[in-house]
C-alpha cells in the first residue's frame, strides 16, 4: 500500500484517528464494496451504526455537543481519504451528516445546535439530509423555486427537491428554499423539516451509474407547515450558510476522489507486477511503467491541493478558489486514474471480477456532484478577473 504525505505533523489524536479510518475502510468497508454496488436500493446501515460505534460518525463536530473536536479540514481529509480508499460509495455515506451538520453550524443558534448536532455524535445516530437541488435547478442555488411563505409563527413550504442523498432514510433534512425568488440569493432560507411533518413525501430511489452506497430520491413538500424555530439564522441567510458549506465539502470531494485515486493506482500496481506478457511482467513494459507514473504523479497532485485548500480554510483564509481546484483536479483526475487503471488490467478490468470498472462508474459523479467542472471553473476564472 502507498501512502501519501506531504510532511504534515499530525498530533496523536489525528493519526489515531487516521489510522481507525484506515483499519475500518481495509477491514469493514473494501469487503462490502461489489455488495452494496450490486444492491442499489439500500444503503449500508450496518456500517453506518458500526462506524458511529467506533467514532467516525460525529468526531469533527466540537465537543460541546459531543463531538470529538476534531474540526480542522485538514484531518477531515485525511480520514475521507482513508475511508474513501476503502470505497468512495460507502466512505461518502458513513460521513454525510457533515452536509446536514454544515448549515446548523453556521446558521443556528445554541439551541438549535443542541438539538440537532448532538444526536450525530451519538452511537446510534439519525440519518439526515440537505436538499437543495431541485428538477430545474442544479448549481445555480440562488434561483430555488421552493417557496417558504410565512403564516403566523409556521412557514409554509412547497415544491420539489431531487437527487437528495439519504431522503429515504433521513429522520431530519435541511430544505433550502427561497421566501422570494425575485430577491435571489437573499431570498434563500434554510429550515429543519422532520420527516413525520405532514405534506412530506419520499419518492423511489432513483437509479444511478455509480456510486449506489449513497441512495438518493426526490422530496416533494406539499404544503409542509415548519415552526419558526426550525429556520436556521434569519430570512435570506440560507445563502451564506449553503456557500461555507460548499466550500468545505468541495475540498472534501477532493480528498475522496484521491482516495479513490489511490485505490486505483494501488490495485493497478499490484496486477502489473503479477500479470506477465511477452515473458516479463507487464510492469516492466515502459507504456505500463509510464501510465502508472502519470498515475502517480496526478494522485500527489490531487491531494496537495486538498491539502492546501483545507490549510486556508482551517485558518479562516477565503477560499473559495482553491476549494474549486482542489475539487476541479481531485475529481477530474480521479476519472483520469480509473480509467487508466482499466487500461491497465485490459479485458480483465471492464469485468466484474475485479472492482475497476466500478471505480470507472464511481468517479464520474465526483465531476458533477456540488457542481459540475465547468461550474468549479467558473469560480476559479472569477478569481483571475478579480485579483489584485
Amino acid at each position: 500500500m502507498r501512502t501519501i504525505t506531504d510532511g504534515l505533523e499530525l498530533s496523536e489524536v489525528q493519526q489515531d484517528l487516521v489510522a481507525l479510518a484506515r483499519d475500518f475502510a481495509r477491514k469493514e468497508i473494501r469487503p462490502r464494496a461489489r455488495e452494496v454496488d450490486e444492491n442499489d436500493t439500500e444503503s449500508p446501515l450496518d456500517l453506518w451504526y458500526k462506524a458511529a460505534e467506533l467514532g467516525l460518525g460525529g468526531y469533527m463536530l466540537p465537543t460541546e455537543y459531543g463531538g470529538s473536536g476534531i474540526t480542522d479540514l485538514v484531518t477531515q481529509c485525511l480520514v475521507q481519504q482513508e475511508l474513501c480508499y476503502g470505497d468512495i460509495s460507502i466512505g461518502n455515506f458513513l460521513t454525510s451528516s457533515a452536509f446536514f451538520a454544515g448549515p446548523v453550524e453556521a446558521l443556528g443558534d445554541e439551541e438549535q445546535k443542541k438539538r440537532w448536532l448532538a444526536p450525530l455524535a451519538g452511537e446510534r445516530p439519525p440519518i439526515t439530509a440537505l436538499a437543495v437541488t431541485e428538477p430545474g435547478v442544479g448549481s445555480d442555488a440562488a434561483s430555488l423555486q421552493t417557496r417558504a411563505v410565512r403564516e403566523g409563527d409556521e412557514y409554509v413550504l412547497s415544491g420539489q427537491k431531487t437527487w437528495i442523498s439519504n431522503a429515504p432514510y433521513a429522520d431530519h433534512i435541511v430544505v433550502f428554499a427561497t421566501v422570494d425568488p425575485s430577491l435571489r440569493s437573499r431570498g434563500v432560507t434554510a429550515f429543519v423539516v422532520d420527516r413525520d411533518m405532514p405534506g412530506l413525501t419520499i419518492g423511489r430511489p432513483m437509479k444511478k451509474m455509480g456510486q449506489r452506497g449513497i441512495v438518493n430520491a426526490e422530496v416533494f413538500l406539499d404544503k409542509v407547515r415548519v415552526p419558526v424555530s426550525s429556520r436556521l439564522g434569519e430570512e435570506g441567510q440560507g445563502f451564506y450558510g449553503l456557500m461555507r458549506t460548499f466550500d468545505a465539502s468541495r475540498i472534501l470531494i477532493g480528498a475522496g476522489a484521491t482516495g479513490l485515486s489511490r485505490a486505483a493506482l494501488d490495485a493497478s500496481i499490484e496486477y502489473a507486477q503479477q500479470r506477465e506478457q511477452f515473458g516479463k511482467p507487464i510492469i516492466e513494459h515502459q507504456a505500463v511503467a509510464f501510465r502508472l507514473a502519470e498515475m502517480a504523479a496526478r494522485v500527489d497532485s490531487a491531494h496537495m491541493l486538498a491539502m492546501r485548500a483545507a490549510r486556508l480554510y482551517d485558518a479562516g483564509i477565503p477560499a473559495a478558489a482553491e476549494s474549486a481546484i482542489a475539487k476541479l483536479v481531485g475529481s477530474e483526475n480521479a476519472s483520469w486514474v480509473a480509467n487508466a487503471a482499466l487500461a491497465t488490467h485490459g479485458g480483465w478490468g471492464y469485468s466484474r471480477e475485479f472492482l475497476v470498472e466500478k471505480w470507472v462508474r464511481d468517479a464520474k459523479l465526483e465531476e458533477i456532484e456540488e457542481g459540475t467542472s465547468d461550474i468549479q471553473k467558473l469560480i476559479i476564472s472569477r478569481s483571475l478577473t478579480t485579483a489584485g
